[in-house]
């Protein structure tokens, strides 16, 4: 009858970690979305509010280390609910650097602001977008333990290093032609490497989530295409 207690108890914690996961990745979510509109509609105000906004995603990673390791230690858990709480730990990880990364752009957003825009923005919109979706993605592929949406995710991952290549080249000729635009066309070339990264951190979601249902370490490795 206890046995049967304690399983129940900890099914509950597991199911509780998994939401605390779900409401970090909700409030990432909306740094992204806040901090591309900052940039699109100049607003330093809403980047400000993003920065503001950060230490509460910080709190909630810290939050869900400290139950995860309260976990580990009261549970002792082993095969499958080890795998869950090992990758919950990855992941909260990487949803907290996503989140810092946001913050990174609203700085940048900041500075151009302070100067006319260098150019309309095409390219970086949708490279934004991508980004979004997959972060988006991989915690759907976490929540529903799909292995397939996860490496859909992993192979989007070229899309975003397609836009990056194109958006350098553009910015590489702006800063040639005229010294001038040098300081803000760094900087737009910033925002697009932190969303380069974020797509890297999404992967990272995504490769955990085939770990967890596979037990398969598919990072540094490459997967057959589809």
């Amino acid at each position: 009858m206890l046995e049967g207690h304690i399983y129940k108890t900890f099914d509950l914690e597991l199911k509780e970690l998994k939401e605390k996961l779900l409401h970090e990745g909700g409030l990432v979510e909306k740094s992204i979305n806040n901090a591309i509109k900052a940039l699109l509609e100049r607003n330093s105000e809403l980047a400000a509010k993003v920065i503001e906004d950060d230490p509460a995603i910080n709190s909630i990673e810290v939050e869900i280390d400290e139950f995860c390791l309260k976990l580990l230690a009261l549970r002792q858990p082993a095969a499958r609910d080890l795998r869950f709480i090992t990758t919950a730990i990855k992941i909260n990880y990487d949803l907290e650097r996503i989140g810092d990364m946001a913050v990174n752009i609203c700085e940048r957003v900041q500075e151009l602001n302070q100067e006319p825009q260098l150019k309309p923005y095409i390219d970086l919109p949708m490279m934004a977008e991508t980004v979004q979706f997959m972060l988006k993605e991989s915690l759907d592929a976490f929540v529903k333990e799909d292995v397939a949406l996860a490496r859909k995710v992993t192979r989007d991952d070229k899309k975003v290093d397609q836009f990056l290549d194109q958006i350098f080249r553009e910015l590489l000729t702006y800063m040639m032609q005229d010294m001038r635009t040098i300081s803000r066309a760094t900087r737009v070339l910033f925002i697009s490497k932190y969303l380069e990264r974020m797509a890297d951190h999404a992967v990272n979601i995504a490769e955990l989530v085939i770990f967890l249902v596979e037990g398969k370490i598919i990072r540094h490795s490459k997967e057959p295409e589809e």
